[in-house]
């Protein structure tokens, strides 16, 4: 048995896929949808660079493609972020986009950065690729110069428009998402992994993204026990979240 993995890539770790990407939920859809919910790393990394499943137009965008989604994603169901991913892909098709960015988020520190920056921001207020370079900048004093900043600034607006916290092409708003039941289960999950607890886990930076205030992802997460997602119990000063189907023990390789 493989012992359970932190989602969370480090915030002080160097670099993040945002410096090149956005968080590309168009390419993921399309993997996630064309292949079997229990495929496994190999047939996931055959169906982008050998069988051109996003529809690249060269071998060396289908081999880039299948690096960023693996940075993004990771691809391999023995990877806790993304075996959870895949387990509520298909719960209900609006999750996606926050799915994604929630475990995008857990892996690219430049996004989680944004992300948490844009959370602050209230709704229908202006918010610029500039803004975002901005923030990612003062995430990361001396780590990132001008130019890069601006592309991370940019790649991060798109994928926080992807996700449903920004609207607009050019000039870009402030709106609030509609966080599901599945989404709720994965951004507690990130916590757990975390070594958070009780109601702590309702404090971390994927709850901040979900828009919402404490009593009200409380009340997701009792729907989220009624349809099997987690277990969920708050009685008083007591509560208690657990991960069951989510944190289930993985399989090992076959040899």
């Amino acid at each position: 048995m493989l012992v359970q993995q932190s989602i969370v890539v480090p915030a002080d770790k160097s670099g993040g896929t945002h410096t090149s990407r956005t968080m590309m939920l168009a390419e993921l859809e399309c993997l996630l949808d064309g292949t079997p919910s229990d495929a496994d790393k190999v047939t996931l990394k055959a169906a982008v660079v050998d069988h051109n499943i996003a529809a690249k137009n060269t071998m060396n965008g289908r081999q880039r493609t299948y690096r960023y989604l693996r940075e993004l994603y990771a691809l391999d169901p023995q990877v806790l972020a993304f075996r959870a991913l895949r387990d509520l892909w298909d719960v209900d098709t609006p999750s996606r986009p926050l799915l994604a960015l929630m475990c995008a988020m857990a892996r690219d520190p430049l996004l989680r950065a944004a992300a948490l920056f844009v959370a602050t921001i209230p709704e229908g207020a202006p918010v610029s690729a500039g803004d975002l370079a901005g923030a990612v900048q003062d995430a990361y004093p001396g780590s990132y110069n001008d130019a890069v900043a601006g592309k991370v600034g940019r790649n991060a607006a798109s994928s926080l428009t992807q996700s449903g916290h920004l609207s607009g092409r050019t000039n870009k708003v402030r709106t609030r998402v509609s966080p599901t039941p599945s989404v709720l289960a994965y951004a507690l999950l990130v916590g757990h992994t975390e070594g958070r607890r009780g109601l702590m886990l309702f404090d971390t930076a994927w709850c901040q993204a979900l828009d919402r205030p404490r009593d009200a992802l409380i009340e997701l997460a009792r729907t989220a026990t009624q349809r099997g997602l987690l277990e969920f119990k708050h009685t008083g000063d007591v509560t208690e979240i657990g991960f069951r189907n989510l944190l289930r023990p993985f399989e090992e390789e076959s040899e």
